[in-house]
């Protein structure tokens, strides 16, 4: 597979420039079309005449009207920035301002690309307009395709020269990995790493890891198999841990291999790098 189409999530947020240049770069890269998606959250009129109390203070189609007008005049410098890069960097694209649940519409939408570039939730930020993590998992879960996840912090103009896949031998694993093989095979470093590998006919072979970096070899990609025993830690914090004492610029990972309410509770591998990541993130499930 090839990446061809690429759809960048954008907003009015301040780290919007960001995940659109990563995502320019990576289009650049791969020859693909990038496709720059605004969702605007515009309720019906029905649902404010739905309310429990009647509706005060002019026609709940005024106050559409007037939230559509707003949307779109909101949207108007982040559209103009999205052209004026795709001029300056000679890339084909097109823009989409589409009225809809955000998370919904970004997953709606996904579909229809080979990856989706969205932002981490950022907990600091007030203004933030997405439901905490819905814009990561609604596209995750529900698209098909695989996400790239930009942090709330640091500088990111490329990605995948040296990349950190977390292997556990599962089926979220294997989907991630090949997933993620146009990316891999233009990195310059490949890392495959397990973490507490465990034995046995749902895990690692006689050596972890060794096993999909021979597959990923014969894909062209030159990969180093590794293994961890982290004893006192969680295994997401093992693996955050390792990527930045590699110097890895992106990790690779399969994601919710358990239940995201399982995760919710409990943690998990997933739940660790969305909240704690440090460096983009390739999740597929």
């Amino acid at each position: 597979m090839a990446l061809k189409d690429i759809l960048v999530h954008m907003d009015n947020g301040t780290r919007c420039e960001v995940r659109l240049r990563l995502a320019a770069a990576i289009a650049r890269q791969h020859g693909a079309h990038l496709v720059g998606l605004y969702a605007a959250d515009i309720p019906s009129p029905e649902y404010f005449y739905g309310a429990t109390m009647p509706f005060a203070g002019g026609g709940a189609e005024d106050v559409v009207h007037r939230m559509r007008s707003d949307s779109a005049a909101a949207s108007v410098n982040t559209e103009t920035a999205f052209r004026d890069l795709l001029r300056q960097e000679g890339l084909q694209g097109e823009w989409r301002y589409v009225e809809g649940q955000v998370p919904a519409t970004v997953s709606l939408h996904a579909r229809y690309a080979d990856l989706a570039v969205v932002a981490q939730p950022n907990p600091y930020d007030s203004h933030d307009e997405t439901n905490r993590d819905a814009i990561v998992v609604t596209p995750l879960m529900g698209s098909g395709r695989p996400v790239l996840i930009v942090p709330y912090a640091g500088s990111f103009s490329s990605v995948g020269e040296h990349v950190l896949v977390a292997w556990n031998a599962s089926r979220e694993a294997a989907r991630a990995v090949n997933d993620a093989l146009p990316l891999l095979r233009r990195a310059k470093k490949v890392t495959v790493l397990a973490v507490n590998p465990r034995q046995g006919v749902d895990g690692h072979g006689e050596v972890p890891a060794a096993d999909i970096a021979l597959h990923l070899a014969r894909h062209g990609v030159t990969a180093e198999a590794a293994h961890t025993v982290a004893k006192g830690i969680a295994d997401g914090e093992a693996l955050l841990s390792y990527a930045a004492d590699i110097g890895a610029d992106m990790i690779v990972a399969g994601g919710y291999g358990h239940s995201r309410a399982r995760e919710m509770v409990f943690g998990g591998v997933t739940r660790t790098l969305i909240q704690e990541m440090t460096v983009p993130v390739f999740l597929s499930h």
